[in-house]
């Protein structure tokens, strides 16, 4: 049963969409046996702008993995970014009524559903509430409450929130799309799952994934997600300033930037000269690299101040904050010919680029394990996890067939089963949420 599970992550982006089909093999390693991708017209910043080009654009991606596979995809894991997401600290505690009773993963829920009442600005939903330490009655720092005693139990929280206007319209293309949502995640926490290891996480880390329209960052520190931003600049800003700096088009200004871009200006001489064809009957232009890495080490320059800004304001200058494993920069906008190099030098952190290539089984396609799949990779991790909605929807079958058929006493051991499901997080009961909403909109 488990080792059949196939899961589908999609990733929405602003200059692609990829669905990636896979399952894992014997050695837990994630075998990806389809992937599709398609051109995405309608997202700008990582938020859905046209609704039906990005249905399209979603069939598209789907219809490719699907053939490539061979298998019918019919729930995905989605990711979500955009400028709307913005994440906050809150801390909150419950009164246990017997404090003489060990403290349950009930107490837990109680706690962050309670969160989850926490009133937002109008047009704000909570997308994820993150509990990170507990405190239980004095004793602070406590990572794993569950079979302590206590009267009192209080938590630190990592609350993301994300326009709700937003959050329905992904969910509307998705189903539009034909495809049911099993699971909306935040997109950096999807990449870091795939580009990250566990010391990192534990020595303190920031994850950049500079994607097209939007770049992430997601902090970790003591092994725990500590700071999530969304920071709405990405690699389209660098071509857009190429097109402006150089008079040029779009398609041209994107292959100068893959081709002869970097970000350290210092490197060019200016003698090197890339010639372009001119529109229709007009002269060729000339540009020199020089100028070219002057365009795009200015941009991108502001765009690693910006994610630096947010690293300084989570506290990376504190003793206490200091992340020790520096920087890891995954997505697209990662493969910049020396933006490692020029991220070392503004942050003075290390940084190294961050591949998905860990998780996936040895025999992978190279293509896959490029930075620019990192987001696609981590939802499909996320989908893999969970497995339990699948197995109970399989047991809930199998009653059903033998209630019709059996007698009592073997159908005791299935109910039994059936009772003790595991409990679904708040987010698949978000999900649920979202997905009965757009059901009643139809």
């Amino acid at each position: 049963m488990e080792n059949n599970k196939i899961a589908v992550g999609l990733d929405i982006g602003t200059t692609k969409i990829v669905a990636m089909i896979g399952r894992k093999n014997e050695y837990d390693k994630i075998e990806v046996v389809g992937i599709g991708k398609a051109k995405s017209l309608g997202v700008k910043r990582g938020v859905v702008s046209n609704i039906t080009q990005t249905i399209q654009s979603i069939q598209q991606a789907v219809d490719e993995a699907e053939s490539v596979s061979g298998f019918k995809i019919e729930n995905v894991v989605v990711g979500i970014a955009g400028q709307h997401i913005r994440s906050l600290h809150h801390s909150d505690y419950i009164t246990r009524d017997n404090a003489d009773e060990v403290i349950e993963e009930t107490d837990i829920d109680d706690l962050v559903n309670q969160v989850h009442k926490l009133v937002m600005l109008p047009g704000e939903e909570i997308i994820h509430v993150l509990p990170q330490e507990f405190k239980v009655d004095s004793q602070a720092d406590i990572k794993e409450p569950i079979g302590m005693y206590g009267g009192r139990l209080e938590a630190n929280f990592h609350v993301v929130v994300g326009q709700v206007s937003s959050i329905r319209n992904i969910g509307r293309c998705v189903k539009s799309a034909g495809l049911d949502l099993s699971e909306i995640t935040l997109e950096p926490l999807a990449s870091a799952q795939a580009v990250l290891s566990q010391e990192e996480k534990e020595a303190g880390v920031a994850l950049i994934d500079i994607g097209g329209g939007t770049t992430d960052l997601a902090i970790f520190k003591d092994g725990i997600i500590r700071h999530t931003a969304v920071i709405p600049f990405g690699g389209n800003v660098i071509t857009d300033d190429i097109k402006e700096g150089c008079s040029i088009i779009e398609k041209q200004a994107e292959l100068l930037k893959i081709k002869f871009g970097s970000a350290w200006p210092g490197e060019n001489k200016e003698t090197e000269i890339v010639s372009i064809p001119g529109l229709r009957g007009r002269e060729p232009k000339e540009i020199t690299l020089k100028n070219l890495s002057k365009i795009i080490h200015a941009r991108v320059q502001e765009i690693i101040e910006h994610v630096f800004l947010e690293i300084k304001n989570y506290g990376h200058d504190t003793a206490k904050g200091k992340l020790i494993a520096g920087i890891v920069l995954t997505g697209g906008g990662s493969q910049l010919k020396h933006l490692r190099q020029l991220v070392e030098y503004i942050t003075g952190m290390d940084a190294r680029i961050g591949f998905p290539n860990e998780h996936l089984a040895g025999d992978s396609d190279e293509a896959l394990s490029s930075p620019s799949y990192a987001t696609a990779v981590g939802l499909l991790m996320e989908g893999l996890d969970k497995d339990v909605k699948v197995v109970e929807e399989a047991v809930e079958e199998q009653i059903e067939e033998e209630i019709s058929t059996s007698p009592e006493e073997e159908l005791k051991p299935l109910i039994e089963e059936k009772v003790k499901p595991k409990k679904k997080s708040f987010f698949e009961k978000f999900t649920e949420g979202l997905k009965d909403f757009l059901d009643n909109a139809e």
